[in-house]
């Protein structure tokens, strides 16, 4: 199995990655934590009422306490398959997922106060923004400590 695609996998839902790969089990754990993660942060509404344009309401219906497990489950689910399909190989290739994690926490935890250009975002866009600087930082971090574990000091 291609590495990448158990990622696009693992994105589409946690735990297909895994049951791609062949670890059924883990795949179905991840599923069962995702489903349960999901329901009790009230999640799929706060995304509906986000994709409407009703930030106010997706940020009342989130139950944030929940939701701050998300995206540790969702990036260690895509790491994982990741791993196990072979990519995991590279040296440090986890910082990418780690750092997005991270960032994406970050966003969760002021989705509900930061504005961007005056605009709230709430609990799915903002953390959604937060993406792009986790996996830019993710990928640079590795990159800087590759070349500083190469030279002989």
């Amino acid at each position: 199995m291609d590495a990448k695609e158990t990622i696009f996998w693992s994105a589409a839902f946690p735990g297909f990655g895994q049951i791609l790969n062949g670890k059924l089990i883990k795949g179905f754990i991840f599923i069962v934590i995702e489903i349960l993660i999901n329901v009790q942060a009230n999640f799929n509404l706060a995304i509906i009422y986000s994709f409407q344009g009703e930030i106010q309401k997706a940020i009342q219906v989130t139950n944030h306490q929940w939701l701050m497990f998300y995206p540790c489950l969702y990036f260690f689910s895509m790491w994982d398959a990741y791993r196990d399909a072979g990519g995991g190989k590279k040296p440090w290739a986890s910082l990418p997922f780690v750092f997005s994690a991270y960032f994406v926490t970050l966003g969760l935890f002021y989705s509900s106060k930061l504005e961007i250009f005056g605009v709230l975002l709430g609990p799915v866009w903002l953390p959604i923004l937060f993406l792009i600087p986790g996996i830019l930082s993710g990928l640079i971090i590795r990159r800087i400590v590759l070349y500083f574990g190469r030279r002989k000091i």
